[in-house]
C-alpha cells in the first residue's frame, strides 16, 4: 500500500498512471483507500455505508478476466442521494429509508464501474438533500476536516469531507442548489456542476426536477474532474434531452489554455448586498489573476431579478418532492412517520402547490434565465464568490426547524451564488483559491455559457497551473 504522504500527494489521474507504470497494483489502491477511510472517518463522519469486500472481490474478478480499464482500482464513493448502485443500500439521508436496495446501477454509476472505479460505499447526505449542511437523524453530523467545529457544507458534504480528509482524491456528488459547489468551497476542493444533461440522468429519472438537479463530482484537481466527465458524459437511451460533449476529451482540451476571454466579475450578492470580505477578496483576486494571464476582466453585475429566480426555482424544486412518495397526493401522518421536521414541512408544502402556481413559477424561471443569459452575450465567463461566508458552525441550517420561509431565506443568505445556475443549467465550477485569516478554505465560482463546459474547465486548469491549489495534509 501507499503511505499516507504518497497517497494525498497525488490526484486520481496520477494514481491511475502509477498503476499503468506498474508502480502500484489496483488492489493496493483500494486497500490504501480502505485504510484511510477506517483511519479518517471516525473524525469526520463522511462515509455512512461501506462495501469493502464486495469492491475487492469485484476487482479480483476483473483482473482474472484480464479486464484492465484505465481507472481500475481507483476508489470512489457514491453519494447517498438519488444514485442507485446495485446491491448497495440507498437511504437518501433518511432514517426511514435505511436499507433500501436497488437491483440496478444508474447509467452514470454503470459508466464509472465500467471504467474501473472501485465503489467502496456511500458518502453522507442530509435527508433528501434539503439543506446546505450535512447532518441527519440517520447518520449524524459530518465534520469539516479543516476544522471539526465547522460544517462540511451540503448536500454533498460527505463527499467533500471524504476527499478533503484524504480518503480518496475524488467522489460522486449531486447539485440542485449548489450541493456540489458549496461543499467544494467549504472543504477546499474543485467542484464542477456540468451543463444540464451533459451527464446522464437515467434510467430511474428522466428530467430531474425540471432540469434543476445535476450530478458529477468533487475532486482535488481540475484534471480529475475532466477525466471523470470523459467517463460519464453523454446521453443514455431514452433521455428526453441532452447537452452534447465535445469531439475531443475534456482531459485533452484542458491542456490548452483558452484564447483571450471577456470575463465579468461580481464581488457582492446579485442583489448588491455585501458578502464576507474574504469571499469578496477571493473573487477580486481571481479577477486579477485572470487579467494577469491575458484576459479582459470587468466588474459588471448581471441584470436579472435574483430573488424572483431563486424563489421560483426552489419552490419548483420543493414541489417535486411529493412525487418521491407514491400516493402522497393525500398525505397521512403515517406517510410522514420517521421523517425529519423540515422534510415533513417541505412535503406538506409540496402537496399544497397548485398546478397553476407551479406553471407560473416555471414561466418566471424562463423569464429570468433569459435575462441572465443576456450577460453571456457580452462575457465569456463570470466570476463570483463561491459562498457568502467561509464554512459556518454546525447546526446553521438544521433539519429540526419547521419555518420553511425563514429556512429558505437563511439558506440563500449563506449561498446566494449557486442556485441561479441550477435554474439556467449553465456549467459552473468552484475552485479553492483563498483562505480566511483563521485558515479555513474560501472558494470562487466560474460560470460559462450553456454547453461551454470545456471553456470553463480550460480556464480553471489555467488558473490551477498558474496558482496551484493548497491541499490539506
Amino acid at each position: 500500500m501507499l503511505t499516507r504522504e504518497e497517497w494525498i500527494d497525488r490526484d486520481m489521474v496520477a494514481l491511475a498512471a502509477m498503476v499503468e507504470r506498474g508502480e502500484v497494483t489496483p488492489r493496493e489502491l483500494l486497500q490504501t483507500a480502505i485504510r484511510e477511510i477506517e483511519a479518517q472517518n471516525p473524525r469526520v463522519n463522511a462515509v455512512v455505508v461501506t462495501q469493502f469486500e464486495e469492491a475487492l472481490d469485484g476487482l479480483g474478478t476483473r483482473l482474472t478476466q484480464g479486464d484492465r480499464p484505465r481507472f481500475l482500482g481507483v476508489p470512489y464513493l457514491i453519494k447517498d442521494l438519488h444514485a442507485p448502485v446495485k446491491g448497495l443500500p440507498l437511504s437518501n439521508g433518511s432514517e426511514r429509508f435505511k436499507g433500501t436496495v436497488f437491483d440496478f446501477d444508474s447509467t452514470l454509476v454503470g459508466r464509472l464501474r465500467a471504467a474501473g472505479f472501485g465503489i467502496l460505499g456511500r458518502s453522507a447526505s442530509p435527508e433528501f438533500g434539503l439543506t446546505l449542511e450535512t447532518d441527519s437523524a440517520a447518520w449524524g453530523t459530518t465534520r469539516n476536516p479543516w476544522n471539526p467545529d465547522r460544517g462540511a457544507g451540503g448536500s454533498s458534504g460527505g463527499a467533500g469531507a471524504a476527499v478533503a480528509s484524504g480518503m480518496m482524491p475524488a467522489a460522486h456528488a449531486t447539485d440542485s442548489a449548489g450541493s456540489i459547489r458549496i461543499p467544494a468551497a467549504f472543504n477546499g476542493l474543485v467542484g464542477f456542476k456540468p451543463s444540464r444533461a451533459l451527464n446522464p440522468f437515467g434510467p430511474h429519472r428522466g428530467d430531474p426536477n425540471h432540469g434543476i438537479s445535476h450530478e458529477h463530482a468533487v475532486t482535488v484537481s481540475v484534471r480529475d474532474s475532466a477525466a471523470i466527465l470523459d467517463v460519464t458524459a453523454g446521453p443514455d437511451a431514452g433521455a428526453p434531452y441532452f447537452t452534447p460533449k465535445p469531439a475531443e476529451p475534456f482531459e485533452t482540451l484542458i491542456t490548452r489554455a483558452p484564447d483571450r476571454l471577456r470575463i465579468g466579475l461580481v464581488t457582492t450578492r446579485f442583489d448588491g448586498q455585501p458578502v464576507d470580505d474574504v469571499c469578496a477578496e477571493a473573487a477580486m483576486m481571481t479577477g486579477r489573476r485572470l487579467s494577469d494571464l491575458g484576459h479582459d476582466v470587468e466588474e459588471v453585475m448581471p441584470d436579472f431579478d435574483v430573488h424572483a429566480l431563486t424563489d421560483a426555482m426552489i419552490r419548483v424544486l420543493l414541489a417535486s418532492l411529493v412525487g418521491l412518495f407514491p400516493g402522497a397526493g393525500d398525505l397521512r401522518e403515517e406517510d410522514l412517520a420517521g421523517l425529519e421536521p423540515m422534510t415533513r414541512t417541505c412535503l406538506q408544502y409540496s402537496r399544497s402547490v397548485s398546478l397553476s402556481d407551479h406553471l407560473v413559477r416555471t414561466m418566471v424561471i424562463n423569464r429570468e434565465v433569459r435575462r441572465l443569459a443576456g450577460y453571456f452575450e457580452r462575457f465569456d465567463l463570470l466570476i463570483t464568490p463561491a459562498t457568502a461566508t467561509p464554512p459556518p458552525p454546525h447546526k446553521t441550517l438544521p433539519m429540526t426547524e419547521t419555518d420553511i420561509e425563514d429556512f429558505l431565506t437563511r439558506l440563500f443568505d449563506l449561498s446566494p451564488f449557486s442556485a441561479p445556475f441550477n435554474a439556467s443549467g449553465q456549467p459552473a465550477i468552484v475552485l479553492p483559491v483563498h483562505q480566511s485569516p483563521d485558515g479555513l478554505p474560501v472558494g470562487v465560482q466560474l460560470v460559462g455559457r450553456l454547453a461551454e463546459d470545456a471553456l470553463v474547465l480550460r480556464t480553471a486548469a489555467q488558473l490551477e497551473a498558474a496558482h496551484p491549489f493548497r491541499r490539506r495534509s
